[in-house]
């Protein structure tokens, strides 16, 4: 494994299920890997078939992939406990609410940016907007099932017009709530220090 192996996840990489068996990671391997080459004049990205290339190497070894399990439940457990612990929201409908805007500005702002490849990867969203991809689940299948996103060909993920349209309408109190909340703590801050 790789020294950044350890921030990397393998399965997430390959898009496939912890639970995958080998014939599948085999399978899944071999059609991201077309898809990627760099050889591949549409799709090709040398970046992303380097890393589907390093999660292979290791999925596919079943005395790496045990040793890389370890370490993988770990850091799920880690994440979901660091984002439960260190998320204040006065209720879990408000952080959903501040999270579907928040997808939806960074899906509106890659459109805008580069109306070429509109869409991010799961992987770049979960960066992005700052939340696990076990706490995405529920945000994207809502913007799905209301047509505000979807999902490309790709497995990118994109805004829809009426995506735009959510947004645009929404912006200005997402913005307001995010400026009331940091208000309101940074008084509290500062009447904890008092």
């Amino acid at each position: 494994m790789s020294q950044d192996s350890t921030s990397v996840d393998y399965y997430e990489v390959l898009q496939i299920s912890v639970n995958a068996e080998p014939d599948t990671i085999h399978r899944v391997y071999r059609l991201m890997a077309q898809r990627f080459h760099p050889d591949n004049q549409e799709t090709g990205n040398e970046i992303r078939f380097r890393q589907i290339r390093e999660a292979y190497d290791i999925l596919s070894d079943p005395d790496r992939r045990a040793q890389y399990d370890v370490t993988h439940a770990q850091r799920r457990q880690a994440r979901v406990r660091v984002v439960n612990e260190g998320v204040r929201a006065e209720n879990d409908f408000q952080l959903e609410q501040i999270v579907r805007l928040s997808t939806l500005e960074a899906l509106y702002a890659q459109r805008r940016v580069d109306p070429a490849k509109p869409g991010i990867f799961l992987l770049d969203l979960e960066e992005l907007v700052g939340t696990p991809r076990e706490h995405l689940e529920f945000t994207l299948w809502y913007l799905v099932e209301k047509g505000l996103i979807k999902r490309g060909d790709n497995a990118r993920l994109l805004i829809t017009a009426e995506g735009v349209d959510f947004l645009e309408q929404n912006y200005q109190v997402n913005l307001q709530r995010r400026r009331l909340r940091s208000h309101s703590e940074s008084s509290t801050a500062r009447e904890s220090v008092a």
